[in-house]
């Protein structure tokens, strides 16, 4: 049965779009618009919304975009998912420092486990390459160009895991991780893991060692947790 449809806010006449996703959002995220449901047309939207039907158009577009909203056309729109992968990630980027490195010792100590079991040599050629490149941090060095070459260097264990999913979530959170590491780099009284510390993630993917892998990628990070305790 058809729920009632109820009227939205009135919205500001400035940054409609913007305001207009954020209401079709929350609809979604809230569950007043659950899984696998069709949304009101269009036209009712822009009632709705009191907007123009071009900003509702524009809207779905975007949500569409970001996989919340499927559009089958001469259907509908329907809810696809509840969640709005833009969203998280912005508020992952407002988390705090000691929560953004527990979620990177989540994702690198299994990345680093899968590479141990699934590497190729290819990957180990690639990998060495890269832990050449970022060498040891040392006085007068350009910090922006050194935390570049640390995340190409853990964004390729990810790879070597041979799991799309896990490479692709690192992938998008590697943003995050730069700010991390830059942070760790900059400040002091944090312990910026050395390249002894890489050079054992590498070795235990080398030998094909997983836990050894897994404890070394965890060790890296864990130092800086324990820090900021």
């Amino acid at each position: 049965m058809k729920r009632p449809m109820s009227s939205f806010p009135p919205l500001p006449r400035h940054s409609l779009v913007e305001q207009a996703i954020a209401v079709m959002r929350e609809r979604v995220t809230q569950g007043e618009w659950a899984l696998g449901e069709r949304i009101p047309k269009e036209t009712e939207l822009a009632q709705l919304l009191q907007v123009g039907r071009n900003t509702v158009r524009e809207a779905v577009r975007v949500l569409s975009h970001a996989g919340m909203l499927e559009v089958r056309q001469g259907d509908g729109t329907y809810v696809r998912s509840c969640t709005d992968p833009a969203d998280v990630i912005h508020r992952i980027s407002r988390s705090g420092l000691r929560d953004h490195f527990e979620l990177r010792v989540v994702l690198e100590a299994e990345a680093a486990r899968l590479a141990a079991l699934r590497r190729t040599e290819r990957d180990l050629k690639h990998l060495e390459k890269l832990l050449q490149a970022r060498g040891e941090k040392a006085p007068g060095m350009d910090m922006e160009a050194f935390v570049a070459r640390d995340t190409a260097f853990h964004l390729a264990i990810a790879q070597a895991s041979h799991n799309t999913a896990l490479s692709e979530l690192y992938r998008y959170f590697v943003s995050e991780v730069r700010r991390g590491t830059h942070t760790a780099v900059a400040e002091p009284t944090l312990p910026e893991p050395d390249l002894a510390a890489h050079r054992r993630i590498l070795d235990a993917i080398r030998r094909q060692d997983a836990p050894g892998a897994e404890q070394a990628a965890r060790a890296a990070v864990e130092g800086l947790i324990t820090a900021m305790s």
